[in-house]
C-alpha cells in the first residue's frame, strides 16, 4: 500500500478518535437513512371514545414514515396496545401524533417511558449524538431530577403499577371486532354522496326521467359514491381481513361492491346497456326480470352509502362522553394563575401578585380565582366571596352556591361572579375532578369484559350472512332460475343484517349508565357491578357514616354510685383521642367543653395523661392513665391506673343504675378503670333528613333493609323503627361484622353493604360494597382506583341516603333495556334474514330496516342517560 495513503487513513483514525474523546459520535450521521439507523421500540397504550380502533388504519399511516414498523392489538377484554419500532432519531410524541389524528390518544406505558429518559444515548435529528457521558452537568441533573419525579408520581398513584396494567394481547383472536374509522365519516362526504345519489334514486324509480343513456349516466355518477363515498367501510372490511378480525361493515361493504359490479356487468353484456332500455322497480324477488332482460341495483348501493354515512354520523353526534366534557373543563398545565403573596410583615412593602404557569403552584399557595375563571385546585377559600357553578359531577347539593371564606371548593368548579383567594389543598392529578376522571376511565375500560359476549356473537354473524348470502343466492339459482332474483335475495341478505346493533346493544347502554351516574356523584367500577347491583335483594346499612348524621354529641353522662361525672367523660376524652371516629371525636369535643368550662373544679385534673393507648380492634381502647386517688385517709396522689373505654354488646354486661343507662336511648359508652365500671356515656346522633324516605324506597323495590350496629339491640332497633328499617343486625363489633355479612350472604341473599370507610372489610366481602362518602372523599377515591385493593364497588360521593335507591333503579334500569336491546337485536336480525331468503324484502327496504333497528337501539341507550332521582315503585 501506497505510504501516503496509510499515512492519510492513520490521520483519519486519529481524527475519528478524538472526536470519540470529546463524545461526539461519527460512527453515524444524522443524514444517514432512516432504515439503517439503529432502531427504538416503543409501546403506547391507546385510548378513546372507541370499542376497537382502525387498527389498519393507523398501521398505515405509521409506516409510511421511514423505518417505521407498527403494530396494534385490539383485545376485546383490554384497551388496544400499539408495538412501535422506529429509528431511534424519531421523537415519539411525532407517533403519538400521528395516532391522535385518527381520534385516538396515546400514551407511552410506563416501561417505554423509562426506558426513554435512562436512555444512555440519546440522539437528535439535525446534529451529531452527543453521549451521555459527556452531557452538560445541568442536562445530567435535569434527567435524575425527571427520573426522581416519575418515581415519586408513581408511588403516588399517577402511573399506576405495571402489575395493574397487565394487557392480555394473547387473546386476540378473530372473535374481536374492527369499527369503521370515525375521523373518515364526515358531513363532506355525506353532503357529495347524497347529491350524487339523488338523481340515481330518481331515475331508478321513475320512468319519466329515464331517458336514453340513463343507465350510464347513473354508472358515472354512482362510480364516486360507491368507491369514495364508501371507502370508510371498504377500507375496514379489508383491514379486518388483514388482521383476521371482523369488521361490523363487512357484509355491506361486501352488499355494496356486489351490487355495482352486476350492474356493470348487466350494462356489458345484457340489453341493459342499450339505448331506450328502462327499469321497472320490483319490490318481491319472484318479479325479478330474468338475466337476459338485465337489472341494475347501483340505486341499492348508492342508497346504502347514503343511510350508512348518516347512520353513523347521527350516532356520533349524539354520544356526549363524560370524559370528553371533563377534558374541556381540564386546566392547561401552562395557564397562568395568580399567586397571592403570603402575609408580609408589619413594616415591610407590600408584594405584587406573582403570574406563574398552574403547573408550578405548590400546596399551601395561594392563588386568586377571578370571575368568570375555571377553578383550577382543590381548596379552601380563604378570602373573598362568590358564587360558583359545581361543574359536571352533583354531588346532591345545588348546582350554584354561594362560597364564603372556609368554604371548600373543587377543581372544574367555575367562579360565576366576584374575586375569591384559595389556598390550595389537591393539585393536578391528586384534584376530586383527575381522581373522578381516572375513575369513570378505568370503569369504560373494565366494561369490555361484561360486553364480551355480544361482541363475539357480532363477529360470528358476519360470516353467517355471508355464507347465508351465497347459500340463498344458489338456492334462488336452482329453484327459480332466476339470476336477478337470487341476486336480489342475496343482496338483501347482507342489507338487512344488522351486527352493529348486536354489538352496541349492551355497550353503549353500560356506559352511558356509568357516567349518567358518575355525573349524580355515584361511581360504578365497571360493567360488572352494574350488572351485580341490578340483582340485590339486601341492603346492609352499617348505622354510622350512613344514616345518622355526622354531629354526633354527648347527651348524658351516668357515673357509678360514688364516682364524678366529669372525671368519667375526661377519662373518655383522654382514652379516644387518637381515634377519628365519629364517636371518638364526639368524646372529645365534650371533654374539652367541660375543661374549659371548668366543670368538676379542682377534683378533676385539667389534663389526663395517657400512655400505652390501644385499640383492640374490637371498638375498645385502652391504655394507662394518671388519675388522683383519694386514699382512706383523705390523701389525695396520683396514680397510673389501667383504663378501658368499652361498648357492651348486651343489657346483661352491665347492672344496677349503669344498665339503665345502656338502654335508656343513645349510643352507650362504658368508661372502666381498676377494674370497675365507673359510668356510662350515652351519645345521640341525627338521622338524615332523607333516611326514611330512602329505606321506603328500597322497602317498595322488593329490597330487604337490615341495619349493622355495635349498640346493644333495644337502642339499635328503636333507632331502626325510627327510618322503617326492617331487620337489625345488634351488638356486632367491629372485627365481627365482615363474617356477619357473609353470614346474610350465605343465607342465599345478594349483599350490597353501605358503609363509610370504617368499614371497609365489609364491604369487600359482600356482592356489592358500597362506600356512602360525600363530597369531600377525593382522597378515597384515587386511593380506591389506584391501590391495587378494590375494597368497594361503587363510591357515592354525596351525603344523602336516596343515592342508595337511586343506584340500584339505574343498574336495574340500564339491565333492563340491555336485555331488550338484545332480545330485539336478536330477532330483527331473525325475521329480516328470514324475509331477504324468502324474497320478500327489498334491498333497499331491508337496508333502512338495518339503520333503523340500529338507531333504535341507539337511542333507547341514550334515554339512560336521563339519571332518574324520583324512584319508581
Amino acid at each position: 500500500m501506497d505510504p501516503r495513503t496509510d499515512q492519510v487513513t492513520s490521520a483519519l483514525e486519529e481524527a475519528r478518535a478524538a472526536a470519540r474523546a470529546v463524545g461526539i459520535d461519527v460512527d453515524t450521521g444524522p443524514l444517514q437513512v432512516d432504515d439503517d439507523r439503529p432502531k427504538v421500540s416503543y409501546a403506547f397504550e391507546l385510548e378513546g371514545d372507541f370499542d376497537a380502533p382502525d387498527a389498519a388504519a393507523m398501521e398505515e399511516a405509521l409506516e409510511e414514515i421511514p423505518g417505521v414498523r407498527a403494530r396494534i392489538v385490539v383485545p376485546a377484554d383490554a384497551p388496544a396496545t400499539a408495538w412501535i419500532t422506529a429509528p431511534d432519531t424519531l421523537d415519539p410524541d411525532d407517533l403519538a401524533e400521528i395516532i391522535g389524528v385518527f381520534g385516538v390518544r396515546a400514551t407511552l406505558t410506563d416501561s417505554s417511558l423509562r426506558r426513554r429518559i435512562m436512555r444512555p444515548d440519546p440522539v437528535e435529528r439535525t446534529r451529531p449524538a452527543v453521549r451521555a457521558r459527556r452531557l452538560p452537568w445541568k442536562y445530567r441533573r435535569h434527567l435524575e431530577d425527571e427520573e426522581r419525579n416519575l418515581e415519586r408520581a408513581r408511588r403516588s398513584g399517577f402511573l399506576g403499577n405495571p402489575e395493574d396494567r397487565v394487557r392480555l394481547v394473547e387473546n386476540a383472536q378473530p372473535k374481536d371486532l374492527l369499527f369503521t374509522a370515525r375521523d373518515l365519516l364526515t358531513p363532506t362526504r355525506l353532503i357529495v354522496c347524497l347529491i350524487l345519489a339523488v338523481p340515481i334514486m330518481l331515475m331508478s324509480y321513475i320512468h319519466e326521467l329515464q331517458i336514453d343513456g340513463w343507465q350510464w349516466l347513473t354508472l358515472v355518477l354512482a362510480l364516486p359514491v360507491v368507491t369514495w363515498g364508501a371507502w370508510p367501510f371498504h377500507r375496514a372490511m379489508v383491514g379486518g381481513a388483514r388482521r383476521g378480525l371482523t369488521a361490523l361493515d363487512a357484509a355491506s361493504s361486501v352488499a355494496i361492491i356486489a351490487a355495482t359490479v352486476w350492474s356493470i356487468v348487466m350494462l356489458l353484456f345484457t340489453p341493459a346497456g342499450q339505448a331506450g332500455w328502462q327499469s321497472t322497480p320490483h319490490w318481491f324477488a319472484f318479479q325479478q326480470q330474468r338475466i337476459v332482460d338485465g337489472e341494475l341495483f347501483l340505486d341499492v348501493a348508492c342508497g346504502m352509502t347514503v343511510l350508512l354515512l348518516a347512520g353513523r354520523l347521527i350516532t356520533m353526534r349524539t354520544r356526549v362522553s363524560l370524559l370528553e366534557e371533563m377534558d374541556a373543563r381540564r386546566p392547561d398545565p401552562q395557564h397562568i394563575v395568580h399567586l397571592a403573596p403570603k402575609t408580609r410583615a408589619p413594616g415591610t412593602p407590600a408584594r405584587d401578585e406573582l403570574r406563574i404557569p398552574l403547573q408550578e403552584v405548590n400546596v399551601g399557595d395561594d392563588i386568586i380565582v377571578q370571575a368568570g375563571e375555571i377553578i383550577p385546585v382543590d381548596g379552601t377559600v380563604v378570602g373573598g366571596s362568590c358564587t360558583v357553578h359545581r361543574g359536571l359531577i352533583s354531588t346532591g347539593e345545588r348546582e350554584k352556591e354561594q362560597v364564603k371564606v372556609n368554604s371548600y371548593v373543587y377543581a372544574g368548579s367555575r367562579n360565576l361572579d366576584g374575586r375569591i383567594k384559595v389556598r390550595v389543598v389537591h393539585t393536578g392529578h391528586r384534584t376530586r375532578s383527575a381522581a373522578i376522571h381516572r375513575w369513570v376511565t378505568d370503569a369504560n375500560i373494565q366494561q369490555h369484559q361484561s360486553t364480551l359476549l355480544s361482541t363475539r356473537t357480532a363477529a360470528m354473524l358476519i360470516p353467517a350472512a355471508l355464507g347465508l348470502a351465497a347459500l340463498d343466492f344458489l338456492l334462488w339459482v336452482l329453484i327459480a332460475g332466476n339470476f336477478n332474483a337470487a341476486f336480489a335475495t342475496a343482496l338483501a341478505v347482507l342489507a338487512s343484517v344488522a351486527p352493529v346493533a348486536l354489538a352496541l346493544s349492551p355497550a353503549l347502554a353500560i356506559r352511558h349508565g356509568i357516567e349518567a351516574a358518575a355525573r349524580n356523584g355515584i361511581l360504578f367500577r365497571d360493567g360488572a357491578t352494574v350488572r351485580r347491583a341490578e340483582m340485590i335483594d339486601t341492603v346492609i346499612f352499617n348505622r354510622v357514616g350512613t344514616l345518622a348524621e355526622n354531629d354526633m354529641h354527648v347527651e348524658s353522662v351516668t357515673a357509678a354510685h360514688g364516682e364524678n361525672p366529669e372525671l368519667v367523660l375526661r377519662v373518655a376524652g383522654a382514652l379516644a383521642l387518637e381515634s377519628d371516629h365519629p364517636v371518638s371525636r364526639a368524646l372529645v369535643k365534650a371533654a374539652r367543653e367541660a375543661r374549659d368550662t371548668g366543670a368538676g373544679g379542682e377534683d378533676v385534673p385539667h389534663w389526663i395523661e395517657v400512655s400505652h393507648a390501644e385499640d383492640d380492634g374490637q371498638g375498645s381502647f385502652r391504655g394507662l392513665v394518671d388519675l388522683p386517688l383519694r386514699a382512706r385517709d383523705g390523701t389525695v396522689t396520683v396514680t397510673q391506673v389501667e383504663a378501658v373505654l368499652w361498648r357492651p354488646r348486651t343489657m346483661s354486661d352491665l347492672h344496677g343504675r349503669l344498665a339503665a343507662a345502656v338502654v335508656s336511648g343513645g349510643t352507650p359508652i362504658v368508661v372502666r378503670w381498676k377494674g370497675k365500671d365507673r359510668g356510662v356515656i350515652s351519645l345521640h346522633d341525627n338521622v338524615k333528613a332523607d333516611a326514611e324516605e330512602a329505606v321506603e324506597q328500597l322497602e317498595q323495590q322488593g329490597i330487604e333493609t337490615v341495619m349493622l350496629s355495635r349498640d346493644t339491640y333495644p337502642v339499635a332497633r328503636r333507632y331502626a323503627d325510627r327510618i322503617g328499617i326492617s331487620q337489625v343486625l345488634a351488638g356486632i363489633a367491629p372485627g365481627r361484622k365482615p363474617h356477619t355479612v357473609r353470614s346474610v350472604h350465605t343465607q342465599g341473599a345478594t349483599v350490597g353493604m353501605v358503609g363509610d370507610v370504617s368499614v371497609l372489610s365489609s364491604l369487600r366481602v359482600a356482592d356489592v360494597g358500597i362506600l356512602m362518602g360525600d363530597s369531600d372523599t377525593s382522597d378515597d377515591v384515587d386511593h380506591l382506583t389506584h391501590s391495587g385493593h378494590p375494597d368497594v364497588d361503587i363510591i357515592v360521593l354525596r351525603r344523602d341516603v336516596s343515592a342508595i335507591p337511586q343506584l340500584i333503579a339505574q343498574s336495574r334500569r340500564v339491565c333492563r333495556i340491555i336485555d331488550t336491546n338484545i332480545v330485539f337485536a336478536w330477532t330483527y336480525n331473525g325475521v329480516a334474514l328470514a324475509a331477504s331468503v324468502a324474497g320478500v324484502l327489498h334491498p333497499m327496504a331491508a337496508t333502512v330496516l338495518m339503520l333503523g333497528s340500529s338507531l333504535f337501539i341507539e337511542a333507547r341507550s341514550n334515554s339512560v342517560r336521563s339519571f332518574r332521582r324520583a324512584v319508581a315503585p
